[in-house]
């Protein structure tokens, strides 16, 4: 049997070196092709020489978009893993769908911004998008139990985070280490304060509304702490299909590589005369400001979603270095989006509603970092 070949954007990464590890424990269905990462030069020597992968396939591309899309666009390329971190995954997302290969996708501000562009490109190539998410992984899975007529909602699980029932004048003066102080999950730094502020649920709405085409009013969030259910689907006479296991996001990787076959090995399964008691609760959308304008900007569509995605991500680089509140991230976003949005009928729209956004983005910081 081929084995299928894998391209892997972001690869010395928590996405991606998991990804790795899935695949040296099936070497004999997938062979990595290509190599992208960030800075981790050594990292990437190390998962180069540990695969077998040519030295001109392994590289760094910080701020280089051309080599991912290049990567993401070759013949040997059969499922494409992005997992690049923020809006420079977009072109790398468009080249696979063009290309029509599978795209794994980890990479969710570019399909947050270019929502509109990434639905041409994947219309246009005949690629297929399989979410690594592991929230819009248990979706894909719990709609395998019916037909898109008869999904009534969508249901995704947040865990709350690290500051889960506090207010906002507990959180005046939180740093940085409390924010990365996630309770249940070990990411990045960037996806960990977009968790911390309930961002990254926002933007798990939009991805969900353009992965899954159900309308804004059909997709709730709940906050669900122990993190077992990971997404549910509420069909339309009453019976709601969720899926369940222990946080590993080998699970979902796998899954996204193999689709729909499952991988033969277990992650997560779950000790049912052990797992205790899952609770579930409303999100507080005063404190955690984030996921309403998040639902706000996906409802006004075009490139709101690009300008939200733009300017949370500048929010967040000035929060990790010290420079804005936690509190204020949430004020960053909204003057920003403040400032208007347009049409996204290409990828020019896109890319200069993204680089409008920062440009806000960033006066609003510099004028809160000097007031």
């Amino acid at each position: 049997m081929k084995r299928r070949g894998v391209v892997i954007l972001g690869s010395t990464g928590s996405i991606g070196t998991q990804a790795l590890d899935v695949i040296s424990r099936h070497r004999d269905e997938y062979q990595v092709v290509a190599l992208a990462a960030g800075r981790n030069a050594d990292l990437l020597e190390e998962q180069r020489r540990a695969f077998d992968v040519p030295a001109e396939f392994a590289r760094t591309c910080v701020d280089d978009a051309g080599v991912l899309a290049a990567f993401a666009a070759m013949p040997e390329a059969d499922v494409v893993l992005n997992a690049v971190v923020g809006f420079a995954g977009l072109p790398a997302t468009l080249a696979a769908l063009e290309h029509g290969k599978r795209l794994a996708l980890a990479n969710k501000e570019s399909l947050i911004a270019g929502g509109p562009v990434v639905a041409k490109a994947r219309a246009a190539g005949g690629g297929e998008i399989v979410p690594v998410d592991s929230e819009h992984s248990a979706v894909w899975q719990c709609l395998r139990a019916g037909r898109a007529s008869e999904v009534h909602k969508i249901v995704l699980t947040a865990s709350g985070g690290p500051f889960r029932g506090r207010t906002l004048a507990d959180l005046a003066s939180v740093g940085v280490e409390d924010a990365l102080a996630h309770p249940t999950w070990t990411m990045g730094a960037k996806i960990t304060i977009d968790s911390s502020t309930l961002m990254n649920k926002g933007l798990e709405v939009i991805e969900a509304h353009e992965l899954f085409g159900v309308g804004f009013d059909r997709i709730e969030v709940v906050v669900h702490p122990q993190s077992v259910v990971h997404g549910m689907v509420e069909f339309s006479d009453g019976a709601t299909i969720a899926q369940l296991s222990v946080p590993d996001m080998r699970l979902p990787i796998g899954l996204a590589l193999g689709a729909p076959e499952r991988l033969a090995e277990a992650y997560g399964p779950v000790e049912w005369t052990k797992v205790g008691t899952l609770t579930f609760e409303p999100p507080d959308l005063d404190t955690f400001r984030c996921l309403r304008l998040a639902y706000d900007a996906g409802r006004a569509g075009g490139t709101a979603p690009a300008v939200l995605s733009g300017a949370n991500e500048v929010a967040v680089d000035a929060f990790l270095a010290r420079r804005l509140a936690w509190t204020a991230i949430a004020d960053v976003v909204e003057e920003t989006l403040q400032g208007g949005s347009g049409n996204a009928d290409d990828i020019a729209d896109v890319l200069e509603a993204d680089r409008v956004a920062r440009e806000r983005a960033v006066a609003v910081v510099e004028r809160r970092a000097t007031a």
